[in-house]
């Protein structure tokens, strides 16, 4: 295949598919807005599915490179009552299917693996249109453009070129996380590293709960959820920690103190993170030479998936167009079929399809029966 594929956005989709392709030879170009790979942080731990992330990373050809990241002892598991009485704690023994890996570590072997100026750092799309004669034109901020037969939007929940393809925008789920750290805390938070363990905490309730992950060293990376509406957050003030963190805590007034202490004594200012989805089954109809893929095809609410599919999207994106080397709609057409069809499979979690955060199942001892009658 000789068309040159023209990617927007260099998350793990478009680095995956980047990579994928420049495996079997075909030339691809990605435009990122970030101004460098360390502009900003990426974020926390993903544990990487064997039955989608990693399958992306063998189309890769990066395995090696993969296990090499892999935090051990990770995928180790507890769930807690919101009184702090433990009532399941799994250890890692290393046969689990989901191995825990930091986010920007496995950027960077995606990065690694791409020849240089594969990526054009500090490419903001301000808008992406059709020319006509199956091309397409995107601007970028500082009022550059490039033209290409062959667009790949893999530029996240506001993406710039889903509106090729669809009028679809994400709206609020009802629910928004609160991001926390806890740095050196086997020493400044005992307590609360006690409680974590040596992998991730669950600790559930109906409407709010608390989930949180050991990183490397002993740092804990804490995501406090609360089903409120928007409005609700935006009468809190977070440009003043101190502030946004007493109010934050009293939602969860009464829980045991090394639950609340991950988020009372937070190491970094409160960050809020509302979270957003399109809607389920989210398709449009083929329109030669544009495709989506990740966030930007299908955004749902944190669930463990996303960031696994939007791998195996650009995975299997990128084989589809090795395979129909001289019939790109072919190639498209088989890739979004699969794709919708992947992206509205129920997420489980361990195996067991969880309850919703307003459900009033969602509680430690719920979690538990659920894996239970599941036989997990």
């Amino acid at each position: 295949m000789h068309t040159p594929v023209t990617i927007i956005g260099a998350g793990l989709g478009g680095l995956t598919l980047a990579r994928v392709l420049h495996v079997h030879g075909i030339p691809v170009t990605v435009y990122e807005g970030e101004s460098s790979p360390s502009a900003r942080a990426q974020g926390g731990m993903l544990d990487i599915h064997d039955y989608n992330g990693q399958l992306a990373l063998e189309a890769a050809g990066l395995m090696d490179e993969f296990h090499a990241i892999v935090l051990e002892g990770r995928q180790a598991m507890r769930v807690l009552n919101t009184d702090g009485t433990v009532l399941l704690d799994k250890a890692d023994d290393g046969t689990g299917g989901r191995p825990e890996v930091l986010r920007g570590e496995l950027r960077q072997i995606l990065l690694d693996s791409l020849p240089d100026g594969t990526v054009r750092w500090g490419h903001k799309v301000s808008s992406a249109h059709a020319l006509g004669d199956g091309l397409y034109e995107v601007t970028f901020a500082d009022g550059t453009t490039v033209v290409t037969s062959l667009l790949v939007g893999a530029d996240g929940a506001w993406s710039r070129v889903r509106p090729l393809l669809s009028a679809a925008t994400p709206e609020y789920t009802g629910t928004s996380f609160v991001e926390t750290y806890l740095f050196d805390a086997d020493t400044r938070h005992p307590a609360a590293a006690k409680a974590v363990g040596g992998g991730m905490l669950i600790a559930p309730a109906p409407g709010k709960d608390i989930f949180a992950h050991r990183e490397s060293g002993d740092t804990l990376h804490s995501y406090v959820g609360l089903s409120k509406p928007q409005e609700w957050f935006a009468a809190i003030d977070f440009t003043d920690a101190a502030a946004a963190t007493a109010r934050i805590a009293q939602e969860f007034d009464g829980w045991a103190p090394e639950l609340t202490a991950l988020i009372t004594d937070g190491d970094t200012a409160p960050v809020l993170r509302p979270i957003y989805a399109l809607p389920t089954g989210h398709r449009w109809d083929r329109v030669p030479g544009v495709t989506l893929l990740g966030d930007a095809a299908h955004l749902s609410a944190p669930d463990g998936e996303g960031a696994n599919l939007a791998m195996l999207d650009g995975a299997e994106l990128g084989k589809a167009l090795a395979a129909h080397p001289d019939d790109v709609e072919a190639a498209l057409t088989e890739y979004e079929q699969a794709m919708f069809h992947r992206s509205t499979e129920v997420a489980t979690f361990e195996g067991v399809e969880v309850h919703g955060i307003d459900s009033e199942e969602n509680t430690a001892h719920g979690l538990i029966k659920v894996s239970t009658e599941k036989g997990q």
